[in-house]
């Protein structure tokens, strides 16, 4: 990719263009589902509902005098309703609309289109054994992908040896699905979901600094690794953001 292409992925420009295409949405072509589906023999845990949270009662001016970048992280664990807590912030379904075909969620997101999927690498939670999960948040439970002994140094060639991630709790990987973003607005998705995950990182940072937990986003990550470690096709879904996440170490 040249330098002007990749100032053109962030204009604008592919919006002009839509008034001269027809969508998939206007083609009347099935819409994309809202979350990946399970099987029915899925592993589930039941995390902390919503209505029983007692943490994160930081103020939002506390949480935005107190976040930053944080790569130290102690071997304290985190328990189920800080992990319950911290994928309700970035992915949680408040409301269910259009008969199922949309929702609305914690953070924002072009047209309701949502198009992630939040997979965990944990290594250290209360009750959770290590391994990959996937946070299914119409349900809000996680989705046991993979129990995994050498999961800590899997990570660390998937992230190119930032040897900080091995000590975070949980790491969490975000992954894109295009089509729930393409359906709606073709060519100028891109953009779109480059957008929607910064906002689902930041209200990461946010509800973590309100747990006493800190976080580091990644953006450098061994493409294949990474999507190879999710059991993930690479195509039609991919890896596009990490953020390693633990208690802040007492200095």
């Amino acid at each position: 990719m040249t330098k002007e292409t990749s100032k053109n992925f962030l204009k604008a420009n592919a919006f002009k263009d839509l008034n001269n295409i027809q969508t998939d949405q206007e083609k009347e072509m099935p819409q994309p589902p809202v979350q990946k589906s399970c099987s029915p023999s899925s592993i589930l845990v039941d995390l902390i509902p919503v209505e029983n949270f007692n943490c994160g009662q930081l103020s939002i001016l506390d949480a935005l005098k107190n976040r930053k970048t944080r790569r130290f992280f102690s071997n304290e664990p985190l328990s189920l309703e800080e992990l319950s807590f911290l994928l309700w912030s970035v992915q949680g379904v408040k409301k269910i609309v259009n008969k199922g075909y949309a929702t609305l969620r914690t953070v924002p997101s072009a047209g309701a289109r949502h198009p992630f999927e939040t997979y965990l690498a944990i290594l250290n939670v209360d009750g959770l054994e290590q391994g990959i999960y996937r946070y299914l948040p119409l349900e809000h439970k996680l989705l046991l992908i993979d129990s995994d002994d050498s999961l800590n140094s899997k990570l660390n060639l998937a992230t190119f040896n930032q040897r900080f991630i091995g000590k975070a709790a949980v790491t969490f990987l975000w992954t894109a699905i295009p089509y729930r973003t393409e359906w709606r607005y073709d060519n100028a998705a891109p953009k779109l979901i480059a957008l929607d995950a910064g906002h689902v990182c930041e209200n990461l940072y946010l509800s973590a600094e309100s747990i006493n937990a800190g976080v580091c986003a990644i953006a450098a990550y061994d493409q294949n690794k990474t999507d190879e470690l999710l059991n993930i096709d690479g195509e039609d879904e991919f890896t596009v953001y990490l953020a390693a996440v633990g208690k802040i170490e007492k200095v």
